[in-house]
């Protein structure tokens, strides 16, 4: 994994630093519309009722929610140019590598290099461009919002942490199976495309359906262990909805705490949930893309550093 990272960054690190940036100023709004919600139900539940407070509360949250989304937008835009630029230069080496092969007479199989080139360097610079801006914004946001929970109401806060410790886990298990199938498929389909284009498909199709079925067989063992993990992961975000409104309820009818700040709590966790989907959807990508990477640069042979891109990225 620091291999890929490494080499993510020595290709991108200026435009890498203004991603994280903004990341940092995302993830540090996560938590203020929950401060303005939980002012808001206070209000209204309140004996001295404002419409000024209401309206000047109300277009606190919405300037923040338009700032948090405008940012989003920025980020968005600016990963998803770098990434199209990474996938430009990863193909751009392979040609270089593949005419520098022609060159000495050797020969790399024309079903391997167009894998490469159209599927493999799509799904690398793709990650690459938000490989490090995307688990910026989502781990600063569970900080943010696990924070602001805390500082509210102590109790509520444990139940939102002792969410995620779990997840991690199954996930970290599920994922070590799941790599091995990612690499076993790839290089599966290295080999038919490979068989289809240097071969005559007529005396070959039969072999070759067989490794379509065993394409198939081993994307149906990656989705039953993620799928199971899946499961596992609802249940514990279920069951983490649950716990906070039975505590924050016992709470509230003994006089501890105020609506504000379950209702606060409750949107907190649909927050944090997405961010933990993201990570761990995202742990399985580094994964993979770590497989990945490490195929490719065996169509490099020995010395991968000298198709290295001279200029810099636009």
């Amino acid at each position: 994994m620091l291999k890929l990272y490494a080499a993510i960054w020595r290709a991108s690190a200026g435009r890498q630093i203004i991603l994280i940036l903004l990341s940092i100023a995302i993830a540090g709004l996560a938590a203020v519309p929950l401060e303005f919600q939980r002012d808001i139900v206070n209000h209204l539940t309140s004996n001295d009722i404002s419409t000024e407070r209401l309206l000047y509360l109300g277009t606190g949250m919405m300037s923040v929610i338009l700032l948090s989304l405008a940012l989003k937008w920025l980020l968005g835009y600016r990963a998803g140019t770098l990434g199209e630029d990474l996938i430009r230069m990863i193909r751009q080496r392979l040609l270089v590598r593949s005419s520098d092969l022609s060159e000495t007479g050797e020969k790399m199989r024309s079903g391997t290099m167009t894998t490469a080139i159209s599927a493999e360097a799509e799904e690398l610079g793709k990650f690459a461009g938000g490989a490090f801006s995307d688990p910026v914004v989502q781990i600063g946001t569970l900080i943010s919002v696990i924070g602001y929970i805390s500082s509210t109401q102590p109790g509520l806060g444990m139940i939102a942490f002792s969410m995620i410790v779990p997840q991690i886990v199954i996930v970290l298990v599920s994922q070590r199976k799941v790599n091995v199938f990612v690499a076993e498929r790839v290089r599966i389909l290295r080999s038919s495309t490979d068989r289809l284009t240097t071969e005559d498909i007529d005396a070959v199709a039969r072999d070759i359906e067989a490794q379509f079925d065993d394409i198939y067989n081993t994307r149906r063992r990656m989705f039953l262990w993620k799928l199971s993990a899946k499961f596992l992961l609802s249940v514990i975000n279920g069951a983490g909805t649950v716990g906070v409104l039975m505590l924050g309820g016992y709470l509230v009818l003994n006089g501890k705490t105020d609506v504000g700040t379950v209702v606060a709590a409750t949107s907190g966790l649909g927050r944090i949930q997405g961010p933990t989907a993201f990570l761990i959807a995202f742990y399985r990508q580094v994964s993979a893309n770590r497989i990945k990477y490490e195929l490719m640069l065996e169509l490099f042979g020995p010395n991968p550093e000298r198709y290295r891109r001279p200029r810099k990225l636009h």
